[in-house]
């Protein structure tokens, strides 16, 4: 498996493009913006892009996913929970970012427990919910893709509109500190991490 981390947008979001290197299937996880230069990586990867994922659903992971859709023909899928952000997003982050975009529906909606076949590797959906209120994870190959439920020694704001801590403290004890110690944690923001560095070590927890 092979895994490149963009970091994109005003906010510097990481965009991570996943492939399966024998059959050269891809998926993307949060095209957040530049989308030119997501499509110059998947090209200089060779992938075939078969899904987009967006972790959840706030401006800052989907700035580019209109552009990456329309250049892959790849499906774009979120949280069912998330899906009216896609369409009609909170207008105070779009006041706050000062960043204009087209914004479409999903192709699919999906739930915790979905699995999704790349070449050879399978990757599940985990509800993950808490930042907001249809947030996903994907976990597959020793590897889980959190959005902003879990960072390295942090977690995802619950201030904001559709905000809840304890369903994002349910998420990550119950859902993501389930899953192996060794799994590598690739965050919405910032620096990897791993599932046992955050039981042990991160303080909101």
């Amino acid at each position: 498996m092979l895994i490149k981390t963009l970091a994109v947008g005003p906010l510097a979001t990481n965009c991570y493009i996943v492939g399966d290197e024998e059959s050269k299937e891809g998926l993307i996880v949060d095209p957040a913006a530049e989308g030119a230069r997501i499509l110059a990586e998947v090209g200089r990867l060779g992938l075939r892009i078969v899904y987009i994922v967006d972790t959840h659903g706030h401006l800052d992971h989907i700035l580019a996913n209109d552009e990456v859709r329309r250049a892959t023909g790849a499906p774009l899928l979120i949280g069912a929970g998330d899906a009216l952000n896609l369409a009609h997003p909170d207008p105070v982050f779009v006041r706050w970012l000062g960043i204009s975009a087209r914004f479409a529906p999903a192709d699919r909606l999906v739930q915790g427990g979905e699995s999704l076949p790349l070449g050879a590797l399978t990757f599940r959906v985990l509800n993950t919910p808490g930042h907001t209120p249809g947030g996903i994870s994907l976990y597959g190959e020793a590897a889980v893709f959190t959005g902003d439920a879990l960072f390295n020694q942090g977690v995802g704001r619950t201030d904001l509109p559709g905000g809840n801590w304890q369903q994002l403290e349910q998420s990550i004890k119950s859902v993501l500190f389930a899953l192996p110690d060794e799994t590598a944690v690739y965050p919405g923001h910032g620096p990897a991490t791993t599932i046992a560095f955050e039981k042990t070590g991160n303080p909101f927890l």
